[in-house]
């Protein structure tokens, strides 16, 4: 079998999927289950030196006709449990599995001293390195935290080499997508000294509103607010900004890739895209942790019937294919075909060629309604690919 083990930033785990810093690390309880059923490594759900208060409820997500939950939105703030009950269950779960990444997330107001005294705690408790929350997008922006620092270069910045300066152990900085252009957040993160980044953090988001109360949801005692979209519809945000930090010279260290990862095949795209790891959330939260057995299975025989020795190996090898618009063959053609034998006479791709692409398909003039292609109008959009 393929050898799965990973080492991000010396951050060394028996393979690469983590946890996410979310609701499935809130405690040691979890976070034990989930290392008994085979997970790699976790990032404890986000501390910090002050309570919090959640709200219920807190969660909402997008249906797309039979889909479930292809989007996922909360309003859920960090950790509101106390420090030193986090800190207990962290010692706790680091000593009954040594060989499993246990990773500290914390967000702090923007103190230098509280920062470091943060760090010298949970380095106390032995984790193997520290993500810091510079992502969330609602509730802690509003004090000064996640977001409101993640989005200014400078700050992520000061505060990254505040936690540097007092740091032994690996410091990852979690980034938030809510910005312009992703590789000045993570060159300010590699300038204040970071050792690896992670993202993406979610997306600001409303899910939806509700059209009896015409209250934004999740609603909490008649009103709403926004809130962090995660799932399988931010995959192609995360695959995008994880690229363009992997491409970019001024950034050069490992990337932990998060964002809408359910299935083995997402987490090998992330990998073929610069990631070192990757980090799973939501797909837990809807099917449990069990599903990291199908994430180890898929990627063994994936490595194994491609001859590849080790996950390692192919980190960042589809990243020479990704290359800007102008570099891409204006000569190269493709032509829509249609599967004759397959065809049921639907028509959806000639409806969808004639009102949104370039009237290339005309309808069947037979009983057995096969559309046709006009080889000479078609331009290969895609449009009508199932």
């Amino acid at each position: 079998m393929a050898d799965l083990t990973v080492e991000m930033a010396g951050i060394r785990s028996p393979n690469p999927f983590w946890l996410a810093s979310a609701p499935p690390t809130n405690t040691g309880f979890q976070v034990e289950r989930a290392f008994e059923a085979g997970w790699g490594g976790a990032v404890w759900k986000t501390l910090t030196d002050r309570p919090v208060r959640n709200v219920s409820s807190r969660f909402g997500a997008l249906h797309l006709e039979d889909k479930r939950m292809v989007g996922f939105n909360n309003i859920e703030l960090i950790s509101d449990r106390p420090f030193e009950d986090n800190l207990a269950e962290i010692r706790q779960v680091k000593r009954r599995f040594p060989d499993r990444a246990v990773v500290a997330s914390l967000m702090i107001e923007p103190d230098k001293k509280q920062w470091q005294e943060a760090v010298r705690k949970v380095e106390d408790v032995g984790v193997d390195g520290i993500e810091l929350n510079f992502g969330c997008p609602h509730g802690m922006v509003e004090r000064g935290m996640g977001a409101a620092v993640g989005q200014h270069p400078d700050l992520i910045e000061r505060q990254t080499a505040w936690v540097k300066s007092a740091a032994t152990v690996p410091v990852i900085a979690k980034l938030t997508p809510n910005v312009t252009d992703i590789r000045a957040s993570a060159r300010a993160a590699v300038a204040g000294g970071a050792d690896a980044i992670s993202l993406i953090n979610t997306v600001n988001s409303i899910i939806g509103v509700d059209l009896k109360s015409w209250v934004p949801r999740p609603t909490v005692a008649g009103l709403g607010t926004h809130g962090g979209y995660c799932g399988p519809a931010v995959k192609p945000i995360a695959l995008y900004m994880v690229a363009e930090c992997a491409k970019d010279d001024a950034v050069c260290v490992p990337i932990s890739g998060i964002g809408g990862i359910s299935t083995w095949q997402d987490a090998v795209e992330f990998l073929l895209l610069g990631a070192s790891a990757v980090q799973v959330c939501t797909a837990v939260m809807q099917h449990g942790f069990r599903i990291v057995e199908d994430l180890v299975d898929g990627l063994n025989r994936f490595l194994d019937e491609n001859g590849i020795g080790g996950v390692r190996d192919i980190v960042g090898k589809a990243l020479p294919n990704y290359v800007p618009f102008g570099s891409l063959d204006l000569d190269h053609r493709v032509v829509a075909s249609i599967d004759a034998d397959r065809c049921i006479g639907c028509y959806k791709c000639y409806i969808a060629c004639l009102d949104a692409a370039h009237q290339a398909i005309a309808p069947g003039d037979t009983e057995a309604r096969v559309p046709s292609v006009f080889v000479e109008k078609c331009v290969g959009c895609n449009v009508s690919v199932k």
